[in-house]
């Protein structure tokens, strides 16, 4: 799934915004995006904080799976320059070819993550930046479960999401209709915790994305260790 595979728009009241049309897919939402999500979404600084973080506690020539890699930036552009060694992984075709081209130093698939297998302990470390959203809270703990079997005992997890308590509610994202489901902060940290990691860092900030449709959001950024 792409980087932020979609957050409810809200009213100036905190509501999820309302949608006339009916929700589409993933795929279908980034594919139409395309570099406009990169421009609104990849100068957070909270986010290349956590991959500040990240990068401290990986060794030289980590295997990293980015999970809703997006068009590569600015996750696993950061981490094929650091020498690491990255497989990025995405619903969209129009994201996954822009990845491939801007990051040509890491290897991406165009897949659904929730239908590849991998291995046990396959990874050295995990990223989630914003790559849930559009699943549902069974398939956000069932993933998170997965992710931990694929990394390293003492791997490293980096995981963000919009936190406020929602299931399968209706919303617009950058224009685009979606369905969206999250968890509050707490109860994602222990869906975190339950799923195989030792949260050991949380950081919550207030971002407004670089965009037209775009309105101040809730971001939460968890580090882990996998146990």
């Amino acid at each position: 799934m792409s980087e932020h595979q979609g957050q409810p728009a809200e009213r100036p009241d905190g509501d999820p915004a309302p949608h006339q049309a009916p929700a589409l897919p993933a795929a279908t939402v980034f594919d139409a995006l395309g570099a406009e999500y990169e421009r609104a979404f990849a100068g957070s600084a909270a986010h290349h904080a956590s991959l500040d973080r990240l990068l401290e506690h990986l060794a030289p020539g980590s295997r990293v799976l980015d999970v809703g890699s997006g068009t590569g930036v600015p996750t696993a552009r950061r981490l094929a320059a650091a020498g690491h060694r990255v497989v990025g992984v995405d619903v969209s075709p129009v994201m996954t070819a822009l990845a491939a081209r801007q990051v040509p130093d890491a290897e991406f698939r165009c897949a659904d993550i929730r239908e590849l297998p991998w291995a046990d302990e396959e990874f050295d470390a995990v990223c989630v930046y914003f790559s849930l959203l559009q699943m549902s809270r069974g398939e956000q703990s069932g993933l998170l479960g997965r992710l931990a079997r694929a990394v390293k005992p003492g791997g490293r997890l980096a995981v963000a999401t919009v936190p406020v308590d929602v299931a399968d509610v209706s919303a617009v994202f950058m224009g685009q209709p979606v369905v969206v489901s999250s968890f509050g902060e707490e109860e994602f940290a222990s869906v975190v915790a339950g799923a195989g990691f030792a949260v050991e860092e949380r950081h919550s900030v207030l971002f407004t994305p670089d965009h037209p449709a775009g309105a101040p959001e809730p971001h939460l950024f968890l580090h882990g260790r996998r146990i």
